[in-house]
């Protein structure tokens, strides 16, 4: 009898031990594809941001002090708030510049477009690694490790994704 007990034990074990080795390497995938997902936004960030500053020259130097300012795991809002701001100035630009060309607004929409993809991207990495994240057997067993918990990005309405 006791012979049953301890190998349904060693069993049972080696079930938890087997479940928590495979969330431990999604957990890394996760991550991995987190990091990329917030490379690529930073980079259409950048892109966004040398787009204003090469067809808008009267925003050129916040646009460039906004790409300055880079993407972290714990710190999205810094770069998130200098973008708000720059889209509000742009969108100030738009509406006061007069004979805006096609290339020029065709130039930004690309640029916009581009950004909210990477947004959509960075923002489904988000949501499946913490969906694991916060299962209460990964967090009691601390699978997720020191990595901070993603947070969602949002930048609202740019310039010309309405259009």
């Amino acid at each position: 009898m006791t012979t049953l007990v301890l190998v349904l034990l060693a069993v049972a074990v080696t079930l938890l031990v087997a479940w928590a080795i495979s969330t431990a390497k999604r957990l890394d995938r996760l991550h991995i594809r987190l990091d990329r997902s917030r490379d690529a936004l930073q980079a259409a960030l950048d892109r966004r941001c040398a787009v204003i500053a090469a067809t808008v020259p009267e925003l050129a130097e916040q646009a460039d002090a906004t790409e300055e300012v880079r993407l972290s795991p714990r710190d999205l809002w810094s770069r998130l708030e200098k973008e708000h701001q720059l889209n509000e100035a742009l969108v100030g630009w738009m509406a006061s510049a007069e004979g805006v060309t096609e290339g020029v607004r065709q130039a930004l929409k690309d640029a916009d477009t581009r950004v909210m993809l990477a947004l959509r991207f960075y923002n489904d990495a988000v949501a499946d690694t913490r969906a694991l994240r916060l299962v209460p057997a990964v967090r009691t067993l601390r699978l997720g490790g020191t990595a901070a918990l993603p947070e969602y990005a949002a930048l609202g309405q740019l310039s010309l994704a309405g259009e």
